[in-house]
């Protein structure tokens, strides 16, 4: 067996590549029939996923089983000024990578967002509620969904929240970072996630690559909480004297509006392969500890 990862160097792609590399992570050993699979990884110097030539050459010449599609301009702010730089990757990339999938018959797993959701509700968002994305970044991954859902047939589509991992720069990172500098941190406290270790969402990615169970999955940490307790729990967590203060979205306006309640429920996983993500506070804690180690 081959597995594809695009955007391998990423904080997602890398944790993935790490998992293969050991067989084992944190929450278990990975599924067996892909324990020794080979592993191609690339990112953008390898390959422009928004070129559709270029990636359907790429897929016939390696021809991959599974395809972990990574790759995404992620910068939510900077989207709202790139508009169509935004839409080729998200959009575009997808598309191109679906139709490179379809060709070789490979199954396709492509990493989406909560975003796709407006955030203006109070419960809980399944896999059969409607997206109503409000940014650039949530219409052009949802766009991507959807070129997923049209030109491949064996799919997977893998929304997650709150991303963290040990390469690449993320929230727990900066608020470590801060909080060791600065000492004072505001955060604001209306907006509600669930946050997300990149090593629980990897571990799943694999679970769920094994199968043929096809079609929309959330895969986040479980619980909730909004970013000003996330902020609180990094600071604890890591030993820093740091004082972590509340404040609105209206006082820390940014060009890209932010679901107020976007906290994603992992339905498709407890019906399908189990849930295994870990509670929210309990995968923080665990990377805190090992990336002190680091």
């Amino acid at each position: 067996m081959k597995i594809l990862i695009t955007g391998s160097d990423g904080q997602l792609g890398s944790e993935l590549k790490n998992l293969l590399k050991n067989k084992q992570s944190e929450l278990g050993a990975i599924p067996e029939l892909i324990k020794d699979a080979k592993i191609v990884c690339i990112d953008i110097s390898e390959l422009d996923i928004t070129n559709k030539e270029a990636v359907v050459v790429y897929t016939q010449k390696t021809r991959p089983d599974i395809i972990i599609n990574c790759a995404a301009y992620t910068n939510v702010d900077d989207c709202e000024k790139n508009i169509d730089e935004a839409f080729q990757v998200n959009a575009i990339g997808a598309r191109n990578m679906a139709i490179g999938a379809q060709e070789i018959k490979a199954k396709l797993i492509h990493i989406s967002t909560d975003y796709v959701f407006s955030g203006d509700g109070c419960r809980l968002y399944r896999e059969f509620d409607l997206p109503d994305p409000q940014s650039v970044y949530g219409a052009s991954k949802y766009l991507g969904e959807q070129y997923v859902r049209e030109f491949c047939s064996k799919y997977f589509i893998v929304r997650t929240a709150w991303l963290y991992g040990y390469v690449g720069n993320n929230f727990v990172k900066t608020i470590m970072k801060v909080g060791r500098e600065k000492g004072l941190l505001k955060v604001v406290n209306d907006q509600i996630g669930n946050p997300t270790n990149a090593v629980d969402l990897a571990y799943h990615i694999l679970k769920i690559a094994e199968t043929s169970e096809y079609g929309i999955y959330h895969c986040a940490g479980n619980g909730e909480c909004s970013w000003f307790d996330f902020a609180k729990k990094i600071v604890e967590y890591a030993g820093i004297k740091a004082t972590v203060s509340p404040c609105t979205t209206k006082e820390y306006p940014r060009p890209a509006k932010r679901p107020a309640y976007s906290v994603l429920d992992n339905m498709m996983l407890r019906c399908t392969v189990g849930d295994e993500m870990r509670n929210w506070q309990d995968a923080l804690k665990s990377f805190i500890s090992k990336y002190s180690e680091v």
